[in-house]
């Protein structure tokens, strides 16, 4: 069966690497890149009648627009959407600005959450589709000074969980994949929030620093890996909602499943000790005039 894929973020890294392992398959492929679509013409030149490049800014609703009418006109459709575009900012929450947490939540939620709505009704009309959201196992774990991001991350997963019940009568399916550490310039890439406090490089400074060392990590999984676990993920009619993705992946959130549990278990405690004795509970204020 050939598939018709739109894939975001394609300039390198993940998307790169998906886009690439799509066409090798078979599939036909609109490949995006923001600014500089230029940087896929040596995949477009492989694979001349499977693959189309478009210029694709996610935070612009027209070029968003654009790119699912050009899957349109060239291929008839779009079969699988892979929201995988994205920006990390690296600020604790104190540091980060209001304009630039709306600046990453724009990224990582709302062009998701856009790209998605103007395929879907394409997916209704011929009774499938797949709808693939490029979380992070930052969508589970709470990293200090990745404020920002794992708040757009745990919104994406939010939004694919409800997007799954919502959609399954219609014969769509949605993933959410959390790649743990991968061999890409995403921590290169990150960029500071403006306004940083050194007070905070006791609690944030370890994680910068493992992060910007990505690259030259030897130990980190490639994106070849990540592409050949999607394919697999969209041919599957088994595969889960969730789905970790990396050598690192689920050490990290085995160990956060741990501490949910035991989080959960001492939140249970505190209330039922606090029912056993309901004296030790503050009376309601009844407001006088």
């Amino acid at each position: 069966m050939t598939r018709r894929w739109l894939v975001t973020g394609c300039s390198s890294g993940l998307g790169r690497a998906l886009a690439d392992a799509a066409a090798e398959a078979g599939d036909l492929v609109i490949a995006t890149a923001p600014r500089r679509p230029a940087t896929l013409n040596d995949l477009a030149d492989r694979y001349p009648d499977r693959l189309s490049t478009v210029a694709l800014d996610v935070c612009d609703a027209d070029q968003c627009e654009a790119a699912v009418a050009h899957a349109v006109d060239r291929f008839g459709g779009v079969d699988v959407l892979v929201n995988n575009a994205g920006s990390g900012l690296f600020g604790a929450v104190e540091e980060v600005s209001d304009d630039e947490l709306r600046e990453q939540l724009e990224v990582l939620t709302v062009a998701p959450w856009r790209l998605t709505r103007l395929v879907l009704p394409l997916m209704r009309r011929q009774g499938n589709g797949h709808i693939v959201n490029v979380s992070s196992i930052a969508g589970r774990i709470g990293l200090p000074g990745l404020s920002a991001y794992v708040a757009g991350k745990y919104a994406l997963e939010g939004m694919s969980q409800a997007l799954a019940a919502e959609v399954a009568p219609f014969g769509i399916r949605v993933h959410a994949v959390e790649p743990g550490g991968f061999a890409t310039r995403y921590g290169t890439s990150l960029t500071e929030a403006a306004h940083r406090i050194p007070a905070y490089a006791q609690s944030t400074g370890d994680v910068e620093a493992g992060l910007r060392a990505m690259p030259t990590n030897p130990d980190l999984t490639h994106p070849e890996v990540f592409a050949h676990h999607v394919l697999r993920l969209v041919a599957s009619p088994t595969a889960p909602l969730r789905v970790p993705i990396g050598a690192d992946a689920y050490a990290f959130l085995e160990a956060a499943e741990a501490a949910g549990t035991a989080e959960l278990a001492a939140a249970q405690a505190f209330i039922q000790d606090s029912a056993e004795r309901p004296g030790t509970d503050t009376a309601p204020v009844t407001p006088t005039a």
